[in-house]
């Protein structure tokens, strides 16, 4: 199979992510590794705050989305990594049971000056919880090989 090239990223084109369905599980494990905050390790100190039960880190919610990134395009891609996002929003909480899906969007595609043979795609996401609420927002640019350039060792 052909991986995605800098050229197959035109503007407006659309790549489904997910669905991801979250659980118990997941949301404590990553929370007592990396962020242990009361309400992403229990129900009942989740239910008693603003989020209204188990919630996922925000960090955790980035994280699901790039692994819905990865599954979606990027694996298939001539990707070479990303120098950075220009903004992630948690708009709502991801709750336990909540079931994630959501788009990555072109919104812009150009040649790098500094590298030639590698474009950069600038991207937005939209992540939607089951109930078509939007649950987090971002924009960053990946580095994309351009077809028929190899990548120098």
């Amino acid at each position: 199979m052909t991986k995605l090239s800098y050229e197959d990223f035109q503007p407006g084109r659309e790549f489904a992510l997910g669905p991801k369905h979250v659980t118990a599980e997941e949301i404590i494990e990553f929370a007592t590794e990396f962020d242990p905050q009361p309400m992403h390790l229990d129900e009942e100190a989740g239910r008693a705050s603003i989020l209204g039960g188990l919630a996922a880190s925000g960090w955790h919610t980035s994280s699901m989305f790039m692994r819905m990134m990865c599954d979606s395009y990027l694996l298939n891609s001539e990707s070479e990594g990303a120098p950075g996002i220009d903004f992630m929003d948690w708009k709502k909480p991801v709750l336990a049971e909540d079931t994630l899906s959501g788009r990555s969007i072109v919104l812009e595609v150009r040649a790098m000056r500094s590298r030639p043979g590698i474009g950069i795609v600038k991207f937005r996401h939209e992540i939607e919880n089951q109930k078509g609420e939007i649950v987090c927002l971002g924009e960053n640019s990946t580095m994309i090989r351009m077809r028929g350039t190899e990548a120098s060792a």
